[in-house]
């Protein structure tokens, strides 16, 4: 591996001018700055940084674990929290736990391993044993997309109950009085939120819910629910689905099977990512601002890493708002 002392002989300099070039380009002539570069260049140089940090005493990459890359939501999750870390200088670093335990444990254990400047952490279970070992680490860190039960941290989220009630008020408003709920793990918070909310709605109205819960918050299980929504007697007319992809799932087997959407099963979706308008039935769902959710909990997490005096803890809710496509909308 080529260092810097390699490109201080090449160049004719010291190391230290080198360092500056690097680092400090302003200070160096422009005609030294222009020869060393050329060395850099010639020779493939790459400086350091987990060393440079190190003296430093303070890392430049914030990491982000999520539950899902395979979900566009959390992608745009992540490009918001990219377009924060990249305005203060920082980079990020995206780790996926699948929705497994012992995956969400594994990168917890190297990220405090590598003692990054912070975490924003989107966890299958928000009170975990592991989650207080790795709190023990002393490296900070901010929930998205959750929201946190005690102030042990900052948290970023959406209000899943509200968003839940919105879903089932829509359904109730266009008539439908069958309605099913296609719910997730209930090990993750989103999905007792969203069902509670939906509960809550129908429970009002005199309603009663019927529940299909899923192993993952996909579309294979999504077409594996709506199999099942085809054989229940008699059929709900209107299903809600605890996120999009299980929306696209059930639309792919309602319009394999010649069940027209939405004049014999309405459905409706949760997140709003970019398939879900473009669905061939275009769906209806409640939205996540997923990008605002990454760009705000990175801010946390760089407020509370940057400064001598940490701000205190904040939990930041916001509402989510109701998409309304053709999937629930009658047909004229």
């Amino acid at each position: 591996m080529v260092g810097i002392k390699d490109v201080a002989r090449r160049a004719g300099v010291s190391i230290g001018t080198v360092s500056n070039v690097v680092n400090r380009p302003h200070v160096v002539s422009a005609a030294t700055r222009m020869r060393v570069l050329s060395v850099i260049e010639e020779l493939g140089y790459v400086r350091d940084e987990s060393a440079r940090q190190l003296r430093a005493g303070r890392s430049r990459i914030m990491a982000l674990l999520v539950l899902d890359l395979g979900n566009p939501f959390f992608v745009d999750v992540a490009r918001g929290a990219e377009q924060a870390a990249h305005e203060a200088g920082l980079n990020v670093i995206t780790c996926n736990s699948g929705q497994r335990v012992a995956t969400e444990a594994s990168y917890l254990s190297m990220l405090a391993e590598q003692r990054v400047r912070g975490v924003l952490l989107s966890p299958v279970e928000t009170s975990s044993d592991r989650l207080q070992t790795f709190s023990r680490s002393g490296i900070p860190y901010v929930f998205v997309d959750r929201k946190v039960p005690t102030e042990e941290a900052s948290s970023v989220s959406v209000d899943d109950v509200a968003g839940g009630e919105l879903a089932a008020r829509h359904l109730l408003e266009t008539g439908h009085t069958r309605i099913a709920f296609v719910n997730g793990p209930a090990i993750l918070a989103q999905c007792r939120d969203r069902e509670a909310g939906v509960r809550s709605a129908l429970e009002g109205a005199g309603v009663e819910l019927s529940v299909l819960e899923s192993a993952a918050l996909d579309v294979s299980s999504g077409r594996d629910a709506g199999s099942r929504l085809l054989g229940m007697s008699p059929r709900p007319t209107a299903v809600f689905c605890a996120n999009d992809l299980l929306a696209l799932g059930v639309l792919q087997t309602m319009v394999g099977a010649g069940v027209r959407v939405p004049d014999e099963m309405a459905i409706v979706g949760y997140d709003d990512i970019e398939f879900a308008g473009a669905a061939a039935v275009p769906l209806t769902s409640v939205r996540q601002p997923a990008k605002r959710l990454g760009y705000t909990a990175a801010e946390l997490l760089i407020a509370e890493t940057s400064g001598e005096d940490p701000p205190d803890h904040q939990q930041v809710v916001f509402r989510p708002e109701l998409v309304v496509r053709n999937s629930t909308r009658p047909n004229r």
